[in-house]
This record gives structure tokens, sequence and C-alpha cells, in this order.
């Protein structure tokens, strides 16, 4: 039985209380390990002690050479680990052996690129209008104490999608991750510890939403970073607003495909059940909503139910299997839920919508298709967060492009077509943060990755999401040195 502690000011410590809970594999619904439940007084400890860090600035007085290779220092130390960091996160997530093996090397590569952006001047000499006038300079500086929240879906991933931009800037951070996948953030932190990094830099807390509330609310915390639901996200960005606080929301999605006439049908069918299926559905990115015209509707219809028949249910160890468990009981209930829902809507089930024979103890659900979905039902508009794929039918492109649109989420979408400049043209239409051409799920360190409307607020990644974790400020020199030749001469002050 693995045990862990949390982490604050570079210590390892049980809860104030005393208090534990269990790590859950979804699996078989077993407890493999147990960690320390952290309490209100054991954040506001981790939040202090990240608020003296920052203060004295141990991190943030450093250059900007000396973060990057501490955080060089992260991304090998993650490397070096990756085999039992990639265990402990199929254990606690559900997360198949393939998917997870390349979330090790995301999270790698996502610390390696805030390594090289952290090396980066962000400072900026304005054009002046007339020489010897004034000088202005724009710089940024670290916005001071984050407070970092993240979801059970991609747990390592998440993680290092806060910290790491967070230490380039030179901040310092309290993380708290999901209940249900808090091993992986408490074996970081040993990796962490084993760096040069200062204490107090970097603390990782286990705890629910009492222990959020304080992480966002708590007057020494200077930015809030939160990735999850968009129910949640309101709330955090209501109490966060009682401080005015700097908050960086990465919310919900309902994101649509489209399916163009002309697409290659083989690369497009692939594409979207990779799209919708992939690690169950549990992606804010997840082609959920797959958009069809008459012409192909029937065809692809067919080759998606014939597609789902031939994925691999099994143990999520297995390098072999396709489907895993979702990641917990209560996951799966929901889903479930909403399967019900889209029934009930009148939805067609052409595939999947129970649990899988021989699965009984684990928490799954099979690869579910529904076709003649209107998009006005809840399984078009609500995130299922799940394996559900709700097909919808368009007149034409244009009626496409309305129907993809019609969505309360905009953080992700996809056109299949081998017409590049006809793809970039609905592309465009969009309203969403990430729009693929012939591909899904693909994301780049260094491009700012985000939503529209109730899909979020602000940027992560590359050099919009850097400055996220930055004040920006003004620095006016003037050049005039002759009171006289002010402009103020004579319009405010009284003169001899």
């Amino acid at each position: 039985m693995l045990e862990y502690k949390i982490y604050i000011n570079g210590e390892f410590r049980n809860s104030s209380d005393g208090g534990r809970v269990d790590a859950v594999n979804p699996y078989d619904r077993s407890v493999f390990a147990k960690l320390a439940k952290s309490t209100i007084a054991d954040t506001k400890s981790a939040i202090q002690a990240a608020r003296n860090a920052f203060d004295s600035g141990i991190w943030s007085d450093k250059s900007r050479e000396e973060r990057s290779a501490i955080i060089k220092q992260i991304a090998d130390k993650i490397k070096e680990n990756s085999a039992l960091l990639q265990e402990l996160e199929i254990k606690e997530s559900g997360s198949t052996f393939k998917k997870s093996k390349d979330d090790m090397f995301l999270t790698y590569r996502a610390a390696s690129t805030f390594a090289k952006l952290a090396l980066v001047d962000l400072s900026e000499v304005l054009p002046i209008s007339k020489e010897g006038v004034s000088k202005n300079i724009v710089v940024h500086e670290p916005v001071g104490v984050v407070s970092a929240i993240i979801p059970w879906n991609f747990p390592l991933q998440m993680a290092m999608w806060k910290i790491a931009p967070a230490l380039a800037a030179g901040c310092t951070i309290v993380l708290k991750p999901a209940p249900e996948t808090s091993v992986s953030a408490l074996e970081l932190a040993k990796i962490i510890d084993s760096t040069d990094l200062p204490k107090g830099v970097v603390n990782i807390i286990t705890g629910d939403a009492e222990v959020g509330e304080e992480m966002v609310t708590n007057p020494l915390v200077d930015k809030v970073a939160f990735t999850g639901s968009t129910e949640i996200g309101k709330k955090v960005m209501s109490l966060a607003s009682g401080s005015m606080k700097n908050v960086t929301l990465e919310l919900g999605g309902k994101s649509a495909g489209i399916i163009l006439d002309d697409a290659d049908l083989d690369l497009a069918v692939d594409g979207s059940a990779y799209a919708g299926y992939f690690h169950n559905g549990q992606c804010c990115v997840a082609g959920s909503r797959l958009i069809l015209t008459n012409k192909i509707y029937d065809e692809v219809v067919e080759r998606l139910k014939n597609k789902l028949a031939k994925m691999k249910i099994g143990n999520p160890m297995d390098k072999d299997t396709d489907i895993g468990p979702l990641v917990s009981d209560k996951q799966q209930k929901r889903v479930l839920e909403y399967i019900e829902i889209g029934k009930k809507e009148g939805a067609r089930l052409v595939y999947g919508g129970g649990v899988p024979k021989g699965f009984e103890t684990g928490c799954y659900v099979e690869p579910t298709l529904f076709a003649d979905v209107d998009n006005d039902m809840r399984i078009a508009q609500e995130e299922i967060f799940g394996p559900v794929l709700a097909v919808i039918k368009a007149k034409d492109e244009n009626d496409a492009i309305r129907i993809a649109n019609a969505s309360n989420f905009g953080l992700a979408g996809g056109v299949w077509s081998k017409d590049n400049d006809k793809a970039m043209k609905v592309a465009r239409k969009l309203k969403a943060g990430t729009v693929w051409v012939n591909e899904w799920h693909l994301l780049s360190d260094s491009a700012p990755f985000g939503g529209y409307k109730q899909s979020g607020v602000g940027r992560e990644l590359g050099l919009e999401g850097l400055k996220a974790y930055t004040e920006t400020k003004h620095i006016h020199v003037d050049e005039i040195l002759d009171r006289k030749k002010k402009f103020w001469y004579n319009v405010t002050v009284p003169q001899d």
C-alpha cells in the first residue's frame, strides 16, 4: 500500500488533523494508496509558504537563465521517472497504457518548453514619436503567488501546464490536484524536491471544494489558475472577484467536428472516432458532436458503428487496450444517466449505451454512438465527459457551421476536407479557441490554448500563457529635463 504526504515549504507532512483518504483504481475499485488529506489550516500554511518565498525574492530575483536551468532539471527528472509516473496515472485515472505513455512525454515537453520560454525577455521598448522626448518601456513582472487547481483527466500534464509557466515567470505556486487523481501530483512533489528549486516555491496539497475555496479567496494569493467544469469555473470567478484576483479559467467544451462532403472518409471517420473516444471522451476538447450532410450521413454513421465494434475494452495496463474505465463511480453514473437522457429525447442509439459485459467490477461504459440528434437536445448541448458521440444532420456547409456555433461553449472544433482552402474558410467561421483541419487533439506547447464563450477566460501555453502569470507595467522615462519645456508648465503647478 503506497502512502503519500502533502508537500509544503519543501517538507512532506501529514495533514494537521491526521486525516487520510483512499486512492481508488477505477479498473477494479481497489484501494492502492493512502493520502494525507489537507485541511484549511494546511492550505493556509501552503499559501503562506508560497507568499514568503515570493516576497523573499528567492525565486523571482533569480536570473532568467537560473530559473530556466531549474525548470529543465524538473523536466529531466520527469523523463527519468516516467515509468513510475505512468503506472501511477493509469492506476488513479483509468488512462490506457497508450494514452498515458503519451502523457508522460507531453508533461516532459511542457516543462522543457517553458524552460526555454523562461529565457525570453518579455520587456519591450515602444517606438517614440520624437527623439529626445521620452522612452517608454513595457515590462512583465511575476504576478506573485498562484493558486492552481487542476482536473482529473490529465493529472500530470495539467499540473505541468500550471507549474511550468508559473515558475518561468518567477511566481510561486500552490497546486491542488483533483481528489480522484492526487497520487501522481504527490509523486511529482518528490521529483521537484530532488531538484535545486528553493523551498516554498512549489507546494502541492490535496483536498476537496473546501480547500479549493480557501485557495481562491485567500488574500495572500495574487492569481488563480483553474481548469475544470464551466459550472465550477463560474464559482471560482465569483469568489476571486472579491479581491479582484488575476484569473485564468480553462473550462468545458462541446466541440463539433464537421466532415465536408469532399473529405477522405477513411481519414475523417478514424479521426472523428479519435476525437470523440480518446480517453473515453474525458477531454475538454473532445469532439463530442459530429455534423454531417445528407450526402455522407448514413455511410459515416455505419462506418463509425463498425469502428466502435472493433475497439478493445480492457485493462488499462494492457498495451493493446483502446477503452479503459472512466475515472470513478461518480463519472460512470453521470455518463449512464446522460445515455438514458439521449434515449428519452428521441436520439437513435446506434451502438453501446451500457456497461460492457465482463467489466462490471470497474467503472466502465461502452463507447456509445447516437444518431439523428437534434442540436437542441441535452446530449448535444451539455458536456457529458464520457464516451458518447452525438451525430447531427446539416442541410449544407453553412448550416453545419451554424449548428457548430449554436453552443454555449467554444473550446475547440474541427473540419475534415481534402480542400484546405475550403476547410480554412470553415475554420475561420467556427467560434472556438482551437480548430483543427484534418486532425484532432494535437496541441502545441508554443501555441495559445483556451476558449471562447463559456469555455474559459485567458490562454495557457506559449508566450501568451507565460504572460498570463505576469503583471504588465509601463515605465515612462522622460528625457525633457528643462522644466520650462514640460507640457505641464504653467498648466497646473504655479510658477515663481
